[in-house]
């Protein structure tokens, strides 16, 4: 089952759930599932064309923004920015509000007005001129998704094994037998 809201996997009695690593609760069990994240603000560049970009987070008040509608938490999404150890939520203010990411992204690849999605949803967009990103440097990597199950559950062989393969591990170490080879074809520098 997919749900972008905030569920409880306990009272619902789902085994596990996947969420970003900051939204786990204390109590349960977290595996790291995917390396860390970040939030990309982007809109097209025909949106540009009678608008300035915003330099600062609080300036987007003045702009058209996508708004994301979480089920759970009743409301709009505040758009989370850091910089400089001050963090900040802003909420956006746009005539245009879904409940899933990639309508959010449409809508800007169309013109409407700034998405905040994440950053590797939107990257081929912003490769192939398609969207501009603004404010990357008020948003910084967060922790990615987790698989998170009670710690009071009584894990089953199949559970474990399902747990250890979705667990991360992150890109493969290198060894300093491989370094020359892989220089040697462009892969380090």
């Amino acid at each position: 089952m997919i749900d972008y809201g905030l569920i409880d996997i306990v009272a619902q009695r789902f085994d596990a759930g996947v969420r970003s690593g900051e939204q786990v609760a204390k109590d349960m069990i977290a595996v790291r599932i995917a390396p860390d994240m970040r939030s990309a603000v982007v809109g097209a560049p025909s949106y540009f064309n009678a608008r300035s970009e915003p330099q600062r987070p609080q300036e987007l008040i003045g702009h058209n923004c996508i708004n994301l509608r979480l089920p759970t938490r009743g409301g709009l999404y505040a758009w989370e920015f850091e910089k400089d150890g001050r963090e900040l939520k802003v909420h956006v203010e746009g005539q245009l509000v879904f409940n899933g990411t990639f309508q959010m992204l449409n809508a800007a690849l169309a013109g409407f007005g700034f998405a905040y999605v994440p950053e590797d949803v939107a990257q081929p967009h912003i490769a192939k001129g398609r969207l501009k990103r603004v404010l990357e440097d008020w948003c910084p990597p967060y922790s990615g998704y987790h698989l998170y199950y009670p710690s009071r559950r009584q894990s089953t062989p199949a559970f474990a094994l399902l747990v250890e393969a979705l667990r991360y591990r992150g890109p493969r170490s290198l060894g300093t037998g491989d370094l020359p080879q892989m220089q040697r074809q462009g892969n380090v520098r």
